[in-house]
């Protein structure tokens, strides 16, 4: 036992504060002290507060007046306490350190918070699911990307779901929300987002939101509730969620040969998150999610295509500017009004009866160079042979196709284009260029004929062995075959 209670025991067994002090060998002062208390229910604990330092004496007066002020300020753009300090310093003379007006900005502001400020806790019903954007680096195709990654989550279970895009486009949210929906085989009831980013516009309290998105709500009957801007609380579910999924999936950076290989891996460890525990009811995700998804909407039966029709007219080298970028779609296509569609990672071009001829990946951003598509510039070549110099095809074809174009006639350079652009048409770009390259390496004349019979074995993967044929046997058995012919029908001796 404690010498309090020792001293309380022996006190109530009727023994005189001398002998207590005498056994317990404790001063009389305490004795009576402990004896004489009368009341030992728990207090509150005592702040002790520290003294500001003298070198702010003088200085609180003109820091409540800028305290106060702020009171009529946007929240946003009040005083910190280390904009008071560096105030403080250049206009008013102050010498100390920060550390006591630090202490004064925080006490100030506990004594003038209002009653109606901070946070309170919402119940959010199984079936509705939240949306954000956030950012994170990956790795994609041995490059070091910034990508948006988008977040879905279900606040009554904790499930969460991630995937990342290099854009925030209205393109990218229905695409994304579609493969959420298609992975767990509903639709949520009720979809909240923060503002109108990538989906619309907001005016004042009204959000306008995209064609797109519209029919994308129309497709799968959901409904769509945008909180206040400067409330992310309201949707803290996946305000927390953003930052988790960024430090515990992407943290190291993850590596994939291609966005799409990312995401799949993205989906697999989201599901894998299933598995553990609510962290306020107990339960496993997983069954709390499977209430989410009894309580959301059926699919239709057919996937929602997230993409954005425009009209766009070429300029008259046939270059379209979308999205502040330039694609070409081929100078056959000058002047000419095309149809745009916009998908999340393709910019596909058709002509005036919606047939697509050109298919582009989508960048974002600002790029400096038009994008183009190789086998979309062979027809102006093939026409303008002299082009070729300047050409921005020219970069991008082998050294040995490079040179021979560069050293050929303006007639023998248009043969081989038209080879090449023939051989394009059915076998690719790529196994063109690559027969084409094999050829002349062989010393071979790239003829029309040669060049693609190599260019579809090419794409089709049998490629023969590089050797020199020698054709001549062809010419013989040829001749061959007429002079037999024509003996026979009795035309010659």
């Amino acid at each position: 036992m404690s010498v309090q209670e020792n001293i309380r025991t022996l006190d109530s067994h009727g023994i005189a504060g001398r002998e207590i002090a005498r056994r317990l060998g404790v001063s009389r002062d305490a004795v009576a002290k402990y004896t004489g208390q009368q009341n030992y229910s728990p207090k509150p604990p005592t702040p002790v507060l520290r003294p500001a330092g003298s070198a702010l004496t003088g200085f609180e007066d003109t820091i409540e007046t800028w305290l106060g002020e702020d009171q009529r300020r946007p929240r946003k753009q009040r005083h910190t306490a280390k904009r008071v300090f560096d105030r403080l310093m250049n206009e008013e003379n102050y010498s100390g350190s920060y550390s006591p007006v630090q202490r004064f900005v925080r006490k100030w502001n506990d004594q003038h918070r209002q009653a109606g400020e901070g946070f309170t806790e919402l119940v959010w019903p199984a079936g509705t699911a939240q949306v954000d954007f956030g950012q994170a680096e990956a790795i994609i195709g041995g490059i070091r990307q910034i990508l948006h990654i988008f977040v879905v989550t279900f606040p009554f279970s904790n499930m969460r779901f991630v995937q990342a895009y290099r854009g925030e486009t209205a393109e990218c949210v229905c695409h994304g929300l579609r493969t959420v929906f298609d992975h767990i085989g509903a639709a949520p009831r009720h979809l909240v987002f923060d503002n109108a980013t990538g989906i619309g516009r907001r005016v004042g309290t009204k959000v306008v939101e995209t064609k797109l998105f519209g029919a994308f709500k129309l497709h799968y009957r959901s409904e769509s509730r945008y909180c206040n801007p400067y409330s992310g609380n309201e949707k803290g579910n996946v305000e927390n969620a953003v930052g988790f999924l960024r430090r515990n999936l992407m943290v190291p950076e993850p590596e994939a040969a291609t966005l799409q290989g990312l995401n799949e891996v993205l989906m697999t460890r989201c599901l894998a998150l299933g598995e553990a525990t609510h962290y306020r009811k107990g339960l496993p995700i997983s069954e709390l999610f499977a209430q989410d998804v009894a309580a959301s909407l059926a699919l239709p039966g057919v996937g929602f295509d997230s993409v954005r029709y425009e009209s766009r007219t070429a300029d008259k080298k046939g270059n379209l500017l979308i999205d502040g970028n330039t694609y070409a779609a081929g100078s056959s296509f000058h002047s000419r009004t095309l149809t745009v569609g916009l998908r999340h990672d393709v910019v596909e071009i058709l002509d005036e009866q919606s047939t697509p001829v050109r298919s582009f990946p989508r960048a974002f951003g600002r790029q400096t160079e038009t994008i183009f598509e190789p086998a979309a510039l062979l027809p102006l070549l093939v026409t303008k042979p002299g082009a070729w110099s300047h050409s921005p095809l020219r970069p991008l074809v082998p050294e040995p196709v490079r040179d021979w174009l560069d050293n050929a006639t303006a007639t023998n350079r248009r043969r081989l284009l038209s080879a090449v652009e023939a051989a394009a048409g059915s076998a690719g770009f790529d196994a063109a260029i690559t027969a084409a390259d094999l050829l002349i390496q062989r010393g071979d004349t790239p003829e029309i004929a040669a060049l693609g019979m190599l260019a579809r074995r090419l794409a089709d993967g049998t490629s023969p062995a590089v050797e020199n044929v020698d054709l001549s046997v062809y010419d013989i058995f040829t001749a061959g075959s007429f002079t037999t012919l024509n003996a026979l029908t009795g035309e010659i001796a």
